[in-house]
């Protein structure tokens, strides 16, 4: 075993709109656990922003890979996965590490010492620590994006699918933030905003 775990997550997959922010946290061996961090997904926004400081003052290093719309609509998802995740961690320090990626694909499978762990994000401190970093920073950015295209509620539901997005999407067709190439998207394509 390494004396440091370096743990890989993301955010936006799933979105309909906006970027995949990847996270790669760096975390010495001994921090076997780090205070209130767990799953991003069970924390209020509010939460996230704190642990997110907490976290970059805990860290050995941290990396965020970033991959826009466009980009996911020309590699796909799979390998635009791939290219947010290689560039977070491309950002650390190369010390030697076991790398931890959240899931069931180990898309970072060309690193050594890597593997892909279900719900790690619930069982490794370093991949929490990455799932909250990946979900603020991607969060914050959308938040911004509604102050540029307010008529479809970024701020609101940061670019999934929900209700209020949909009807959005109805009322004034699809942005250039909004990835082309999925197929809940592709219904609205009559006419960009």
């Amino acid at each position: 075993m390494s004396s440091y775990i370096v743990g890989i997550d993301e955010a936006g997959r799933g979105a309909w709109a906006g970027p995949l922010v990847a996270a790669a946290v760096m975390l010495p061996d001994r921090l076997a656990h780090l205070e209130d961090v767990k799953d991003s997904k069970q924390l209020t926004a509010k939460k996230r922003q704190e642990l997110s400081r907490y976290i970059a003052k805990q860290a050995v290093s941290v990396g965020i890979g970033w991959v826009d719309p466009d980009e996911i609509d020309n590699l796909g998802l799979q390998l635009a996965t791939t290219k947010a995740m290689d560039v977070a961690y491309k950002q650390l320090p190369k010390l030697p590490a076991d790398v931890i990626v959240d899931g069931h694909i180990n898309y970072l499978e060309h690193v050594d010492s890597s593997e892909a762990i279900i719900r790690a994000d619930q069982l490794v401190p370093a991949v929490a620590a990455a799932s909250i970093i990946a979900k603020h920073h991607r969060d914050m950015y959308m938040k911004r994006l509604a102050g540029l295209y307010n008529v479809y509620g970024f701020d609101r539901h940061v670019g999934y699918g929900t209700k209020y997005h949909q009807e959005a999407l109805a009322n004034n067709g699809v942005c250039i933030i909004h990835r082309l190439s999925y197929k809940p998207i592709r219904e609205f394509l009559t006419f960009v905003y």
